[in-house]
């Protein structure tokens, strides 16, 4: 394949990618798997391991001079123009407690911006696909996101509030409280999914390059927006607060009131 990367090779090795992370996560769901904790206390199986070696394997073989970002085994060329992030299993907590909910995630960033994501779900066969010049589609059919006028009316979902600190989860109270519904749970990224098909208003989170990177062209293809909680386009490759929403002018409104000095 060209070293330049049309998107359509791109998009077409996605699939593929999901689909082989499939084949190797869906055995291993709901069995007895071995669990260890990584240095931050965090849960790794050899379904992680397994799947995200399988997926570098078929990103070199395809592009060799592409980089990749990957939870479980770092970077590698991470300066290239075109660089891949991965997170075999996002939510492993939700995949080692056979709930469906965790996703395969497949992103590029070009130039160091969020270009093109997937997110897929194989047990519920739920698939987003969006960037790299095209909309965002749901299982193949077009995915947009939904209108909402305030706050008052939102709901807004949340993994848990474990993952922030204790200034972080000041300002998550401020947005769960002025916010019509909120939701603490398993559901990871699949919620992103859930805001880019119109059916959730907002997502609020702390995210890695490897989640937010296929996150912002979802999001985005969809008619929504993704940015930190400060409102400022999510670039680079460092963890960040992240906020998306299905209407401007719900999410400017949150970030209002992530941002708000507390009394």
């Amino acid at each position: 394949m060209s070293v330049t990367a049309p998107a359509e090779a791109c998009v077409a090795l996605a699939h593929t990618l999901a689909d082989a992370a499939a084949k190797i996560t869906l055995p291993y769901f709901r069995t007895n798997l071995t669990i260890e904790d990584k240095s931050d206390d965090s849960p790794v199986t050899r379904a992680d391991r397994e799947t995200e070696a399988a997926l570098r394997k078929l990103i070199n073989e395809a592009f060799p001079s592409h980089g990749i970002i990957g939870e479980e085994y770092g970077a590698e060329n991470e300066g290239a123009e075109f660089v891949w992030v991965l997170d075999p299993i996002d939510g492993t907590v939700s995949f080692i407690n056979g709930v469906p909910l965790f996703t395969t995630i497949v992103g590029i960033l070009k130039d160091g911006v969020p270009w093109f994501g997937l997110v897929d779900q194989p047990v519920l066969k739920d698939r987003w696909v969006g960037g790299a010049g095209c909309p965002t589609t749901h299982n193949g059919q077009p995915s947009t996101v939904r209108a909402c006028e305030s706050l008052d009316h939102a709901s807004v979902y949340i993994t848990a509030p474990d993952f922030f600190s204790a200034d972080e989860l000041v300002c998550v109270e401020r947005l769960t409280s002025a916010v019509k519904l909120r939701r603490f749970g398993g559901t990871d990224c699949y919620h992103y999914g859930m805001v880019a098909s119109g059916w959730t208003d907002m997502a609020c989170e702390k995210l890695s390059v490897y989640e937010y990177g296929a996150m912002v062209p979802v999001i985005e293809n969809a008619g929504g927006i993704m940015t930190d909680w400060q409102g400022k386009p999510l670039t680079g490759t460092e963890e960040r607060q992240v906020l998306a929403s299905g209407d401007q002018r719900v999410h400017q409104a949150a970030v209002d009131v992530l941002t708000q000095e507390s009394a």
